[in-house]
């Protein structure tokens, strides 16, 4: 882990950690604050929908202004709206006056500020470590964030089961305060300057780079799939738990155990070098059908963990594999606007799944809408190995 030695290195991870530690607790937090106030598997849904709706509308605005400004810039300044949003949040369920809409609205503002934030994220790495160093910084990177993947769920189960939901999202606020604090301090290497055109022609020229490039699109479209998907461990997975698992401490400990496998999948991208990247980063995706369908079969809670802990080595492995591709792969001057169109893409239908998962439940119920997930996500996942240009990319 020698990239720990470089002190951007260092303050970029800290404040990256401590943020995703409160990011971890605001799904289930979210979730189990909408039961509270009495609302349906629906309004869980949507709630958590609005908070990404405006983070995928953000995206590519956020990725032409991350490479035209300081992305550091961009990301104190989005850390600083969601310390503001989230407490907001956190102060009016404590007070006992909050009611769901003002959680949607609250959320959304959240989301946008992450809009900005993410791709300005992407492009930072590679200014502070050298170009073959990126796959170990991603995957220190990823160790660094498997802590809070672990611990982040089982804390906010915890603070939900003893005080509520609303001091969970306080704390969410204040590791935001703690990152912008961090970020602030980094000192980054002069970029070089370039012309900027248009906002629209910045936007045309990403998307250009960004679709001249096969393996790019074919990749970011499954993803979009696949989290559309998965959309129904998010909306529904809550439900189970509060009706058939045990609540809130329960969800939170499952969902710790896949912040075990993250750490475990972190840990193994730091030293691993495969020819074909995507191939090997498609395939660890593919793990996260294990969790969704041990649910759908109502697995005790032990098994349900210990699926969710190889869900968590796929996506950690898979993420840590794919970033560092992008990051070898896509020039500088358009690693933002590239970055944006991935996380665009790779968002858009999430919203769409947290949202129809519910009404899906109450069709056709709601262990057999596990089971269709499951069932599509992996087609999904064999689909996309199927493609040459994933399967032909070489690091």
């Amino acid at each position: 882990m020698g990239v720990l030695r470089l002190r951007e290195s260092r303050l970029l991870f800290f404040a990256q950690a401590i943020s995703w530690l409160g990011d971890r607790m605001v799904g289930i937090a979210l979730a189990f604050a909408v039961l509270s106030l009495g609302g349906s598997p629906a309004e869980v849904g949507l709630v958590l929908a609005f908070r990404l709706v405006p983070l995928v509308a953000t995206l590519l605005v956020g990725g032409v202004v991350a490479d035209r400004v300081s992305r550091r810039a961009v990301m104190v300044i989005a850390d600083l709206v969601r310390v503001a949003t989230q407490g907001a949040i956190a102060a009016l369920l404590i007070a006992g006056a909050a009611e769901i809409w003002m959680l949607a609205v609250l959320s959304g503002l959240t989301g946008a500020a992450t809009g900005f934030f993410n791709p300005a994220s992407t492009g930072i790495l590679p200014a502070i470590v050298p170009p073959e160093r990126l796959q170990e910084a991603n995957g220190v990177r990823a160790t660094v964030l498997s802590g809070g993947e672990i611990a982040g769920p089982v804390l906010a189960g915890v603070l939900i089961a003893t005080v509520g939901p609303g001091w969970a999202l306080a704390l969410d606020a204040c590791t935001f305060a703690a990152s912008a604090a961090f970020l602030a301090r980094l000192r980054l290497p002069d970029r070089a300057v370039r012309e900027a055109g248009s906002f629209m022609s910045d936007l045309r020229e990403g998307w250009s780079v960004f679709r001249s490039l096969t393996w790019v699109w074919t990749f970011v479209l499954a993803a979009g799939i696949g989290n559309m998907l998965w959309g129904a461990w998010s909306a529904l997975g809550p439900v189970v738990a509060d009706r058939d698992l045990g609540g809130a401490a329960v969800w939170g400990t499952v969902l710790g155990a896949l912040g075990i496998g993250a750490l475990l999948g972190s840990v193994a991208a730091v030293r691993v070098r495969p020819r074909r990247p995507l191939v090997l980063a498609a395939a660890t995706y593919a793990l996260f059908v294990v969790p969704l369908l041990l649910l759908a079969a109502r697995a005790p809670v032990p098994v349900l963990a210990l699926g969710a802990m190889f869900g968590g080595v796929g996506m950690m492995l898979g993420n840590s594999v794919w970033e560092s591709t992008l990051m070898r792969k896509v020039p500088d001057e358009s690693l933002s606007r590239v970055s944006a169109y991935d996380w665009f893409g790779s968002l858009a239908f999430q919203p769409l799944g947290l949202v129809i998962w519910g009404p899906v439940a109450a069709l056709i119920g709601l262990y057999p809408a596990l089971w269709v997930a499951g069932g599509l996500l992996l087609v999904t996942n064999a689909v996309l190995l199927s493609v040459p240009a994933i399967r032909q990319l070489r690091a």
